[in-house]
């Protein structure tokens, strides 16, 4: 799987790509930190740790996910429109307007 199969399976299905478990892991905490950041409980914290992640990487992670969460909701609020090479990569996958950001 060259780099452009690996990033379309990930857009368009990120539980189907090929990652191994802490990347999986990682990314399960994403998905609820963003849908539903009042059910992360100790034992996910714990879950990460147990596959190695660290406490400082833990730490990281959920800043970036916080971060990114705010400011897609301020882009969103604004109508900021993508950038011009985003818009392009989407074309070179075979995706269509938006898929990447609303995905």
């Amino acid at each position: 799987m060259n780099a452009n199969e690996f990033a379309r399976q990930f857009i368009l299905d990120w539980r189907a790509a090929p990652l191994d478990a802490p990347t999986r892991a990682l990314l399960e905490l994403a998905v609820r930190a963003t849908r539903e950041p009042n059910c992360i409980a100790a034992k996910d914290i714990q879950e990460l740790r147990g596959i190695g992640w660290s406490d400082d990487a833990i730490h990281d992670a959920v800043q970036v996910i916080g971060y990114f969460n705010y400011i897609n909701r301020v882009a969103d609020s604004l109508g900021v429109e993508p950038d011009a090479w985003l818009v392009e990569f989407e074309k070179e996958l075979g995706l269509t307007r938006g898929q990447i950001l609303n995905s």
